[in-house]
């Protein structure tokens, strides 16, 4: 009888983990780690995660200007509130202009931590634009953590470059 009891019980957790779907749920939160959103069509190939997946090194530049941020911080300083001043001028003159908000951090720091600055760093830098009157509606954001790096040196310099928010190129 307790044997029977105990081949039920093994049984049931086969079905329900067979149910919950653990390999589909991890890869989902595999993608979720590096920004992915798991739709191939949906996939902007300027972004950085488009060019990663396309063997390509993350840009700096562009029409929109990259911002940088202090260590641990998403607060913005004036030199980045300048660089958003311009940026904002170039959307509202270019109307129907979209970009994707980026939040990027150094390597210090967990991952679940630095996708949440990341994101952190989005929102402070949507929020001021939509505060210069670009339209929320235009802007996207997204945290790509420490998962994609400019540089991958162990220097403050090197970790200077990667606390930013980069701005994808703009599309019509």
């Amino acid at each position: 009888m307790a044997r029977s009891i105990r081949m039920a019980v093994v049984l049931m957790m086969v079905a329900a983990i067979a149910v919950t779907g653990c390999a589909k749920k991890k890869r989902i939160a595999d993608e979720a780690a590096i920004g992915g959103t798991g739709n191939e069509e949906a996939l902007n190939e300027s972004s950085s995660l488009g060019r990663y997946k396309r063997g390509l090194g993350p840009e700096e530049g562009g029409v929109l200007k990259d911002v940088h941020f202090a260590y641990d911080s998403y607060e913005l300083d004036g030199s980045a509130r300048d660089v958003l001043a311009a940026n904002a001028e170039w959307l509202k003159e270019n109307k129907r202009a979209r970009t994707e908000i980026e939040g990027h951090c150094d390597e210090r720091g967990t991952v679940e931590y630095n996708l949440a600055l990341g994101a952190k760093r989005g929102k402070s830098v949507k929020d001021y634009l939509v505060s210069l009157g670009v339209a929320s509606e235009r802007l996207t954001t997204i945290s790509y953590g420490e998962e994609l790096p400019l540089c991958r040196d162990a220097s403050e310099q090197c970790y200077a470059r990667n606390r930013r928010v980069h701005f994808v190129p703009p599309s019509e």
